[in-house]
This record gives C-alpha cells, sequence and structure tokens, in this order.
C-alpha cells in the first residue's frame, strides 16, 4: 500500500473552473490505479488530497484524466496536477495548462523533457506519436493569400483550437477597447462637423484622448529635420535605414546640383551617408476610399550622420526615374518650407505601408504564426523544444485570425483608412517576401548587413543585440542539457520534420532564402531557436511599440495620402498639405486603432516571466533563472542609459516586451 499525496490547481482566468466532476488516475511503472476522487475543481484554486493507493505503482509515469458531465460540458481550464508519493519517491509534476473538455481521458505525462526514442513498446514514445496524430488534425495550415507564409486553418476566431483563444480577461478587454476606440471616433467627428480642415493646426481638434509623452513631443517637433532623422533609427521602423557604399543608381542627380553631389560624396567617403530606399512600393496599386482615388509614392532618402549623432536628411526623391519621368524633382532642406515638408510626408507616408505590411505584420506576426503552427504539429509536449518554445507562442493565433478579419480584411481598417487597402497590402506583402531572408530576422546578421553595427546613437540597434546576446545564452543553456552532442541533433526526427514544416511548408519553401531544412549541430539549432524567440518577443516589442507614440499625431505618419506627389516646388502651399494628408475620419480612424494596438496590455506577460512551469529539475530552474537576472540587469542599463537622452528609448526594455506577440 501507498500513500499519495495529491495538489490540483486550475487556472485563475475567468470560467476556468468547472462544475462538472473530474476523475483521476495514476499510472506507474508497475501498475494503475484509479483515486476515488471525484472533485469540482474550482477557479484559481489549489486543491490537496491524501489517498491510499492498495498496489505498487512504482516511479510514476502519467496522470490520468476524465471529466464527466451531464447536459452542460463545462469546461475546466487545468494548471497541473502535482503528486507526493510513497516513501522516497520525489514530488513529481504533471503540467497540463490547457482546457479539458468532453469526456475523454486526457493523459498527463510528468514534466521530465524527453526525445524521441527508438523503442516503439515505450510508454512515453506511444504518447507522443498518439499526441502528435491527434494535433495534427487540430492544427492545419491553410492559405490566406497565395505567395504568402501559411496560417492556422481558421476563417474565423471562434474556428480556432480552444487552447489558442483569448483567455476571457483578454477577450472582454479587446472587445471593450474596441468599442471605446470607435466611440471616440464618433465623438471626434461630431466634435469635428462644423469646423474646418484647412490648417495643420485642424489636427489638434483630434489630438486628445489617449496619448503618451513621447507622442506629446512628436506633436510639437515632427517638422524638424533632425526628429525626422532620429525615426529612421529609433522609431516605430527601424528596419529600413542602411550605411551607403555607394550612390543609388536611381537617385538621378542633375547637371546643375553639382554642389550636392559633392556633398554626399564627401559624406560617402566620411562613411557618415546613409539612405532608405522605399522601392517595393513602386507600382503597388493605391486605394480608392469612399470614392476618391488615394496615392502612394516609393521615395529615397539620402541622410548625413553628424558627429554629434544626429541624421539629418539632405535629399528626397519622392519617385523613381521611370521613361515619363527620367529625372524626378529633388526635394532639399533648403527649398520652399511646405516643399520641403510635404516632401517629408511622403517619406512618412511610405514608411508607415512598410512598417505595418512588411515589419510588422510579415515579419513578425506571420513569422511567428508559423512557428506557432509548426511546433503544435511536429513537437509534443514532452519535447524540450516545444518546453522551450510554447509560452512564446501564447495568443498570437487569435491576434492574427483577427487581424485578418478585421485590420487586412476586405472592408476591415486597411480598406477603409490605408493607401495600400484595396488589395494593394496583399500585393506589398508578395514583394516583402522575397526580402523575408532568414539573416533579416536575426539582428547580427541583419544589422550587420545594413552597416548599423557600432552606431552609438542607434539605440535599436545596441539593444537589440544585446537582446539578441542574453535570448542566446537561455536558448543554448537549455538546449546543451538535453543535447550533448551534434549527431543527437542530427538524429532527432520530431526536430528535424519540426524544421522541415516551418521552411518548406509555413515559409513556403524558404530554403532559398537562407532559412535552413534541416539541423546539423548544436549551434546551428540554438541560433535558429533564438531566432525563434527573439521574433516572438523582443522583435515584436520594437516594431509594435512605437505606434502610439510616433502615430498619434496623424501628420507625422499619414496613413493615406490623397493627392498625387508633388513635381514642382513652387506650387506647394498649406492647402497642398492639407489636401495630401487624411481627411479627419481617416485621421480619426489612425489615432483610433494605433491607440488599440500600441497600448500597454493589461495582462502583459513579460519576457522570461510566464507562470507556466512546462520544465522540471534544478539545471533547468537555474538557466531561467539566469535568463531573468540578465534581463533584469539590461532593463536597469537601460533605464540609466535613458535619464541622459532626451528622447528615451524603451520599446526593448526588457520589462516592456511582451512574451508572445498577442495584440
Amino acid at each position: 500500500m501507498g500513500h499519495y499525496g495529491i495538489r490540483v490547481a486550475t487556472g485563475a482566468w475567468r470560467f476556468s473552473g468547472s462544475h462538472n466532476r473530474v476523475q483521476l488516475w495514476l499510472v506507474g511503472a508497475r501498475g494503475e490505479a484509479e483515486l476515488g476522487l471525484q472533485l469540482r475543481p474550482a477557479r484559481g484554486k489549489e486543491e490537496e488530497f491524501d489517498l491510499d493507493v492498495p498496489e505498487d505503482l512504482g516511479p510514476l509515469q502519467f496522470v490520468k484524466l476524465r471529466k464527466q458531465f451531464w447536459l452542460v460540458d463545462d469546461a475546466w481550464f487545468c494548471d497541473r496536477i502535482t503528486v507526493r508519493g510513497p516513501g522516497a519517491l520525489a514530488e513529481a509534476a504533471f503540467p497540463c495548462y490547457r482546457w479539458v473538455q468532453g469526456e475523454g481521458v486526457l493523459s498527463l505525462p510528468d514534466d521530465t523533457a524527453r526525445l524521441a526514442g527508438d523503442n516503439a513498446l515505450d510508454v512515453f514514445q506511444k504518447h507522443r506519436e498518439k499526441e502528435l496524430k491527434e494535433r495534427q488534425q487540430i492544427y492545419c495550415w491553410a492559405t490566406w493569400k497565395e505567395g504568402l507564409p501559411q496560417t492556422i486553418s481558421a476563417d474565423y476566431k471562434d474556428d480556432l483550437p480552444p487552447n489558442m483563444r483569448f483567455h476571457e480577461e483578454k477577450r472582454l478587454d479587446f472587445e471593450w477597447t474596441r468599442k471605446a476606440g470607435s466611440l471616440e471616433i464618433i465623438l471626434k467627428r461630431v466634435y469635428t462637423i462644423l469646423s474646418s480642415w484647412n490648417h495643420l493646426q485642424d489636427f489638434d481638434q483630434i489630438f486628445w484622448g489617449q496619448n503618451s509623452v513621447l507622442a506629446e513631443k512628436v506633436h510639437h517637433h515632427w517638422q524638424d529635420d533632425e526628429f525626422f532623422g532620429y525615426q529612421f533609427l529609433n522609431g516605430a521602423n527601424p528596419m529600413l535605414l542602411r550605411h551607403s557604399t555607394s550612390l543609388p543608381s536611381r537617385l538621378v542627380l542633375p547637371s546643375w546640383m553639382e554642389g550636392l553631389q559633392a556633398q554626399l560624396e564627401k559624406e560617402l567617403q566620411n562613411g557618415s551617408l546613409f539612405e532608405a530606399d522605399f522601392i517595393l512600393l513602386n507600382d503597388i496599386p493605391a486605394n480608392v476610399i469612399r470614392g476618391e482615388q488615394q496615392y502612394l509614392a516609393a521615395p529615397l532618402v539620402m541622410l548625413k550622420m553628424e558627429p554629434n549623432g544626429k541624421l539629418l536628411p539632405m535629399v528626397i526623391q519622392i519617385q523613381p526615374p521611370s521613361p515619363s519621368s527620367p529625372n524626378p524633382t529633388l526635394f532639399l532642406p533648403s527649398d520652399p518650407p511646405f516643399a520641403w515638408l510635404l516632401a517629408k510626408c511622403w517619406v512618412r507616408n511610405s514608411d508607415f505601408q512598410l512598417h505595418q505590411l512588411q515589419y510588422h505584420l510579415l515579419n513578425t506576426h506571420l513569422v511567428a504564426e508559423v512557428i506557432a503552427v509548426a511546433t503544435m504539429r511536429c513537437l509534443p509536449g514532452l519535447h524540450p523544444v516545444f518546453k522551450l518554445l510554447i509560452p512564446h507562442t501564447r495568443y498570437t493565433m487569435e491576434i492574427n485570425t483577427r487581424a485578418r478579419t478585421q485590420l487586412i480584411s476586405v472592408g476591415g481598417v486597411f480598406d477603409k483608412a490605408v493607401s495600400t487597402g484595396g488589395g494593394g497590402h496583399v500585393q506589398l506583402l508578395r514583394r516583402a517576401v522575397t526580402q523575408l531572408t532568414y539573416r533579416s530576422l536575426c539582428p547580427p546578421d541583419d544589422l550587420a548587413d545594413r552597416g548599423l553595427l557600432g552606431i552609438p546613437s542607434a539605440l535599436y540597434a545596441h539593444d537589440a543585440l544585446r537582446l539578441w546576446e542574453i535570448i542566446a545564452r537561455y536558448v543554448e543553456g537549455i538546449i546543451h542539457l538535453f543535447y550533448q552532442r551534434d549527431d543527437v541533433v542530427r538524429g532527432d526526427p520530431e526536430l528535424q520534420a519540426w524544421c522541415r514544416e516551418i521552411t518548406e511548408v509555413g515559409l513556403c519553401q524558404a530554403q532559398d532564402r537562407g532559412f535552413p531544412v534541416s539541423f546539423q549541430s548544436k549551434a546551428q539549432l540554438c541560433h535558429f531557436l533564438t531566432m525563434c524567440v527573439f521574433t516572438c518577443t523582443a522583435q515584436h516589442g520594437a516594431i509594435n511599440q512605437g505606434q502610439l507614440d510616433w502615430y498619434a499625431w496623424v501628420p507625422n505618419a499619414p496613413c493615406t495620402m490623397r493627392m498625387p506627389p508633388p513635381t514642382t516646388k513652387e506650387d506647394v502651399t498649406m492647402a497642398t498639405v492639407m489636401g495630401s494628408l487624411p481627411d479627419v475620419q481617416q485621421a480619426c480612424l489612425q489615432m483610433a486603432t494605433t491607440w488599440f494596438l500600441g497600448r500597454r496590455q493589461p495582462d502583459m506577460v513579460p519576457l522570461g516571466h510566464h507562470k507556466e512551469k512546462y520544465f522540471s529539475g534544478p539545471k533547468v530552474k537555474a538557466v531561467l533563472s539566469q535568463f531573468q537576472t540578465d534581463l533584469e540587469n539590461l532593463d536597469m542599463e537601460i533605464t540609466a542609459r535613458n535619464e541622459q537622452l532626451d528622447l528615451p528609448y524603451d520599446y526593448l526594455k526588457p520589462s516592456c516586451i511582451e512574451n508572445s506577440i498577442t495584440i
């Protein structure tokens, strides 16, 4: 006879408890015993029981549970079950962290991570094979648009597997915040219905509600060239700027601009010339909003780095050369103020498009969804890589499904207010896929390719590299506990299937863009996993959090342009600027959406601080503890640095980075 102490923990989320009865079994190496328990789990509670089992079960392997119901299937969110065995048997934990529905028997293995074995008779091998077979029927791939990464097969949020859905608190906050944003739009429209919309100051009429300290600074300084240049380094989209190695071929300089050419060549020789080229937008069809044609451009900006680290624009070419315009107009800081301002507005509009679609939606959201779906399809819960990655996939499938049905869908926000809406956004995404390389997702490679290493004023670059190093140490610490040699990596069939699923299926044959189709070494695996964690956490934080700060003042990042790009300078007036910028309805929608997407989430889980305990053992706990310590030290470093800056850079401060993509 053995005496067992059993603790059953239920999730703290609303509706996590259940009125249905739950039956439990203990399964050991020498036998199985049904427990005489008929518990009704309560939300946020840990219920404890002491029971005697007549036979010797040996070391515990599984806890089996079944929820019984009559008429109403009241789902239960089980956190974990912990069992204290008789005698010298150590306490064993059986993680669940999922919804228990129906009357089927659910088997929970203990929290020891195990690689796949060759013994088909092994109980854990049978369990993992059965689990993957079931998951592959639940988590299916779908094509949202041809030529784009695969997505979870779910047309609407209600089609998602229950364990990928928002918890009730998150759902309520999401829905109520959307309604609050809609109400704010209505109030602003009523407030401005009799007002003029002829001057930049008229945007002040809608610049109220949810704003940030930095948004107020943008409001006052957005016209400054220094502010304009700063955003390429540390703004909402720090991903486009490149260090120039030659003058771009598209930059056609007329003979009478010898002075500008000399200036550019001098900066080039000094290593202080930079460029931002929006050529990806060239010939993308522009939206038609409420019957009015909108417009797009594909600008080129040349900038110089001052000795004090300030980045200043030197020249803007709004459109590339074409047969009809072989020498497009070049705009300079010395031009009439309205002409120069409008040229910068065109750049900021183009940056809005690439930021939202290429660097935000594609390079973080859609890549993270591919990682999440492949993980559910290829890695069983016993696998150490599953345990490592699963906290970084929380809510990603639902937020992406909502985006496909509310933001980028037919009649969604992009169609209503953004110049790439109406189909252009899909064409732009297809073009952006060709630039979605493995190197582009790894900051050490990406920043080196763009020539941005070692620039003191490049705060995104500095913080991204520091975070990459910290995440890499964490990943290596975990992986080296389970893979002692490279041949163990090569011989792991589940891991290799997961790699192929991401590259060949989810990312649509991305091996041509540098993504691996197999892992040949521990180092290669660790590098790939570091990319996965960084993309799902830090990179999304850097790209998402700046929206409220930089986009709330609409003229700084107009979502659409309502007049064609100027081809002359002398004719540009305030009327031209206001006629080009979004109208009041479009501006209100932009403000509401960027607040909705850029605000801190109430149930935010900071990077590395998930509460779920998927791993067991002191060695893994020590690695996680060191990871958290490293993050806290970086947090303090960034806080101290920011105290010395006029514009603090917080987007890669670890305490501000969410543990997964949830918004």
